[in-house]
């Protein structure tokens, strides 16, 4: 071939490559549903991991048991008052109002001093109590590791010569400090709304794509009975992972189940039918398969992870970034699933986490019927 045919051989193909880029350009700039997530999610992604992935245990809420009050105690307390680290929320003269506060997850930690702390401190040995909440492991170990820290600092600060305090450390809900006891209640809650939400939201989105969602806006099915028919399948689907899921907690990682297994699967159901209502409500708003992924994506599965308490403990995050994780119905489902699974708690204290749950299903059920209608019709 001569060098002008290879030539225009040449140019015939950046021709028709050239076309297609343009083509592919247009119909990604038509789609702005799309674009807008493809160019907000790496932000979002961005200032999520930044401001959420963190080591740093921070605002830890401790109480005090002081049976007799004096100057050796105050001055104790008043270290840690001082420091950056602890947020102290009481000082009471006995241990009776601690197990339900650390039941309702209320308290991380708590300094227990003997009725004769002052007078031990005076002969040069004293004792104390330190009780953590480890439902967290990695937290609770460093509240731990913090809180003596203060301590031995309070000794080498006492005079003429430093007295010697025997700190005893109490473990609850994780005496053995699993991690695995913290992360696969958070990891059922991903699974149920990956099944739930992403599943539900592509199903309905997919109906728009392939054009039967026409059919049936000529049959007489009602809004609502055809969102009752697309998610049922998926209402039984992800009860039976949840099943699946306690099993292999259970049966495969040791999470222990202390609580009541019927209401665990009742929260469960209702976690579901939340997971379910997001999913509706996605597919509304999305006019494809891909922009519901990637809105379930950005909305869902991001927030569920992140923002939930799964990984990263909720009051380590930053004041103004705390309010949002309400919003994540998989923040309230955890402290559910860890309550009944680690501390063996029952509806009495989480009755506020479980109202919540069936108020996210009541108005995003509402709001995922009326603008599925208001798209039917339009």
């Amino acid at each position: 071939m001569s060098t002008p045919d290879r030539d225009r051989s040449l140019r015939r193909v950046l021709g028709v490559l050239g076309g297609f880029i343009r083509k592919e350009t247009r119909h990604i700039l038509r789609d702005r549903q799309t674009l807008a997530v493809l160019l907000a999610l790496p932000l979002v992604e961005v200032l999520l991991f930044g401001f959420v992935i963190r080591t740093d245990v921070e605002n830890v809420r401790i109480g005090f048991v002081v049976p007799t009050p004096d100057e050796a105690t105050a001055a104790l307390v008043t270290r840690f008052r001082g420091s950056d680290l602890f947020s102290p929320i009481g000082t009471w003269t006995s241990t009776d109002p601690l197990p339900a506060l650390f039941e309702r997850g209320e308290l991380d930690q708590a300094i227990v001093l003997e009725p004769d702390f002052a007078a031990d401190l005076g002969r040069g040995r004293a004792h104390l109590l330190i009780v953590t909440d480890a439902s967290d492991p990695n937290t609770g170990s460093a509240m731990s590791t913090y809180a003596q820290q203060v301590i031995r600092g309070y000794e080498r600060e006492a005079a003429p010569a430093p007295p010697l305090i025997d700190s005893r450390i109490r473990i609850r809900f994780d005496p053995t400090l699993e991690s695995r006891n913290l992360f696969v209640p958070g990891l059922i809650a991903l699974v149920l709304t990956i099944v739930s939400a992403l599943m539900t939201s592509i199903a309905i989105t997919r109906e728009k794509e392939r054009g039967t969602m026409e059919v049936l806006l000529v049959s007489p099915l009602r809004p609502w009975q055809i969102i009752v028919g697309k998610v049922a399948p998926y209402l039984l689907l992800a009860f039976i992972n949840a099943l699946t899921a306690l099993g292999a907690a259970w049966l495969v990682f040791g999470v222990p189940f202390r609580g009541s297994l019927v209401l665990l699967l009742f929260e469960s159901l209702l976690y579901i039918f939340v997971s379910l209502a997001l999913g509706v409500f996605v597919s509304t708003r999305a006019q494809s398969q891909r922009a519901a992924m990637l809105g379930a994506v950005a909305g869902l599965l991001m927030p569920s992870t992140l923002l939930s308490g799964m990984i990263f403990p909720i009051h380590s995050m930053p004041a103004w970034l705390r309010p949002i994780t309400n919003i994540v119905p998989a923040t309230w489902f955890i402290e559910i699933a860890r309550g009944v699974m680690l501390k063996g708690v029952g509806l009495a204290h989480l009755w506020q986490e479980t109202l919540i749950l069936i108020l996210m299903a009541a108005v995003l059920t509402v709001a995922s019927v009326r603008n599925f209608d208001t798209r039917l019709s339009g």
